[in-house]
């Protein structure tokens, strides 16, 4: 699967986000840069492992939604989504200056793609980001860099409440959680650095690992899964882990310990390979 190469080679270059002090960085916490490239991932490797989604979108089935605010039906409170995929809520084809495609937002968020990942997009089909009606994919997407067990429970109420409005929606939509986990053992955290760097060292904060990571990687684990519509929980949940000090050098995918194995159902590919599966057989007669 690409999503992962594509999120590691894009967060590694320092994001056009400038904080108060005018520093600029390859990871903020005020910054969506991060959720936004990992759904375009997401969504990049889910065209290329469904048979049904790319004549879906061929056909003006579907459009996607960015940072999406769904509505919980039963108590009618708003959540905005990272990533929706959904039957058109207005026109099936969006005309005019304005139309945003899968394909334009690589420009518009600076990613990355090597040579074989721009042939493989340039064989899928135009996804038109458009104005959502029924939701058939909902995708949250978070990371935990830094602090990582005082991020627990927002983690664990953030991811909840992504599922929960989900299905209050729609039963039947498949509900996704992407969580990266940093692995580093130093970290550079933006908020503890007030003032313009230039070029003096950043203040670090030191983690436990890969102790840290793996309290994360647990709690995640606590989430509720669903194998059919009618349960509590989400459909599928993909862990990333990475190394990233956030100082300019690499961000580095990791696939050892405490990474999730190939086998194991929150290991990445395998939740494209089950969101792919779900949509196929669930939505093949919209």
């Amino acid at each position: 699967m690409d999503g992962p190469a594509i999120v590691a080679r894009t967060l590694s270059v320092v994001g056009a986000h400038v904080d108060k002090y005018g520093n600029r960085w390859q990871y903020h916490p005020q910054s969506d840069r991060h959720s936004k490239v990992a759904c375009w991932g997401v969504l990049f490797d889910l065209l290329q492992t469904s048979s049904l989604l790319p004549r879906h979108v061929q056909s003006d089935k579907v459009v996607f939604g960015i940072n999406q605010t769904m509505g919980d039906f039963k108590t009618q409170r708003p959540k905005k989504l990272d990533l929706v995929v959904a039957q058109p809520g207005g026109v099936n084809r969006p005309e005019g200056q304005n139309v945003r495609t899968f394909a334009s937002l690589i420009k518009t968020w600076d990613i990355l793609l090597d040579g074989g990942e721009k042939a493989r997009l340039e064989r899928l089909p135009t996804v038109f980001r458009g104005d959502v009606g029924s939701a058939l994919i909902a995708l949250e997407a978070k990371a935990t860099m830094t602090a990582h067990q005082r991020a627990l429970p927002r983690l664990y109420d953030e991811l909840h409440s992504s599922h929960a409005t989900t299905h209050a929606s729609s039963d039947f939509a498949a509900a996704c959680a992407f969580v990266m986990v940093n692995v580093a053992s130093e970290f550079i955290r933006p908020p503890l650095n007030k003032g313009y760097l230039g070029g003096r060292a950043a203040e670090m904060s030191e983690h436990n690992q890969p102790r840290d990571a793996q309290l994360v990687i647990d709690k995640v684990h606590q989430m509720p899964r669903r194998v059919r519509p009618g349960e509590d929980g989400f459909d599928a949940i993909g862990i990333v882990v990475v190394n990233c000090r956030n100082d300019g050098s690499p961000f580095r995918i990791v696939t050892a310990p405490p990474a999730p194995g190939p086998t194991d159902d929150f290991n990445y590919d395998q939740m494209i390979r089950r969101l792919a599966n779900i949509y196929d057989t669930r939505f093949a007669n919209i």
